[in-house]
């Protein structure tokens, strides 16, 4: 196969691109609804349901669970939220972090992709980066974020392999494609392993949603990958409260089991629910995301190259029709996926909605103190924490304390 170092180092470079473009894009929201963060967290104190809703509109506000929860974890070790109150938090960031995938399947396949408005983006941002203003320079670089991981995802999209040219490359993942629910265990193990090495779940949906429209893994491959990616989110949280005090250790420790528990109930309706998606897609979308991988079966390499690198009108004219049902197919699998990981992190929150006081139990018996510690530990120097995340909101909070 014709895939030199080179090609390789073009495809990390491409996901580099993506990542840092969500990295500016969350910095500048983050930086944009900094003031609105601490009105939004008052919110929390009320009930678990008003806690699961400010985890999604925070998540939804800032385009990263993980900052969600890292935050939460940070406002647990600072004694400004309780532990009942940080899990209804996390569960609502599950839900909050499928907007992203929503938005890459919206602009990113398809039809329309927003990658060849990226630079004229970053002509409109331009002004507003060398402002004076803080607010225009935040969305300044929102808009340098945005334009960044589309071009990223775009870039990524060229630089993967053509596997159609190459099958004996593939053999090994189809190898596991016809084993039930080993299938299954297998490529939810992938999602996680990826999504811990490149600590962005966001980036591994991206790289999913690839993978699946280009007809490398069939749908319910790609399913249990983005069920996997959930559990992998976790580890960022857990990382961060490493260095902090118990009740912190129990937010995070409670991230993690809330999502590895949802696995285990989803791998029990797994099919029956992987099928729902698909006949909602293939009702209300524009194909069955379940029949790209006979579609492309149909193709020859040749046919394969022209329709994914030409544009319509460098297409033969029998070709036209054939591009017109790949982009049909694309867009049905981008869309399959996103419902997929937004309807099962909602109805894990449902679900899960009503264990909290348990979940907060399972966390005090399994994560004690140490010996010698007592139960009601004192924050990290009082109220002051150090070293998991620095906004002026928090640090005002924890001065007043």
């Amino acid at each position: 196969m014709d895939y030199s170092f080179f090609d390789f180092l073009k495809l990390i470079g491409s996901l580099a691109l993506f990542l840092y473009g969500m990295k500016i894009m969350s910095e500048g929201l983050q930086k944009l609804a900094g003031d609105k963060l601490r009105t939004i967290l008052s919110a929390m104190t009320k009930n678990r349901v008003m806690g699961v809703l400010t985890g999604v509109l925070i998540t939804a506000l800032i385009q990263s669970s993980s900052a969600t929860t890292v935050m939460v974890v940070s406002f647990v070790n600072a004694g400004l939220l309780s532990l009942v109150q940080s899990i209804g938090v996390i569960m609502g960031a599950n839900i909050g972090t499928t907007v992203t995938a929503w938005v890459i399947a919206l602009f990113g396949f398809g039809k329309f992709s927003i990658s060849a408005l990226s630079i004229p983006l970053m002509g409109i941002a331009i002004p507003l980066i060398f402002s004076s203003r803080s607010r225009n320079k935040s969305i300044g670089e929102f808009i340098f974020g945005f334009a960044f991981l589309f071009m990223g995802l775009d870039f990524l999209k060229g630089a993967m392999p053509d596997l159609q040219n190459n099958p004996e490359v593939l053999s090994f993942v189809q190898n596991f494609s016809d084993m039930g629910i080993g299938s299954v265990l297998i490529f939810l193990l992938i999602g996680t392993v990826l999504t811990i090495i490149v600590q962005s779940s966001s980036a591994t949906v991206a790289l999913t949603l690839i993978m699946a429209t280009k007809g490398w893994i069939d749908f319910p491959a790609a399913a249990a990958m983005i069920m996997g990616e959930n559990i992998g989110t976790t580890i960022t949280a857990n990382l961060a409260a490493i260095p902090a005090n118990l009740s912190a250790k129990r937010a995070a420790f409670a991230h993690f089991m809330f999502n590895v528990l949802g696995v285990i109930w989803m791998l029990f309706v797994f099919k029956f629910f992987v099928n729902m998606v698909e006949n909602l897609v293939a009702t209300f979308g524009p194909a069955n995301p379940a029949d790209i991988s006979t579609f492309f079966a149909s193709l020859s390499p040749e046919e394969y190259k022209q329709i994914t690198t030409l544009s319509r009108s460098e297409l033969p004219a029998d070709l036209i029709s054939k591009q017109e049902i790949y982009l049909n197919y694309q867009s049905a699998t981008s869309f399959g996926l996103s419902l997929f990981h937004s309807l099962f992190n909602i109805c894990n929150v449902m679900i899960m909605i009503w264990f909290v006081k348990i979940y907060e139990k399972i966390c005090i018996t399994v994560i004690r103190p140490k010996a010698g510690e007592e139960e009601d530990e004192e924050f990290v120097l009082q109220y002051i924490s150090t070293g998991i995340l620095s906004t002026a909101e928090l640090s005002i909070l924890q001065a007043e304390k």
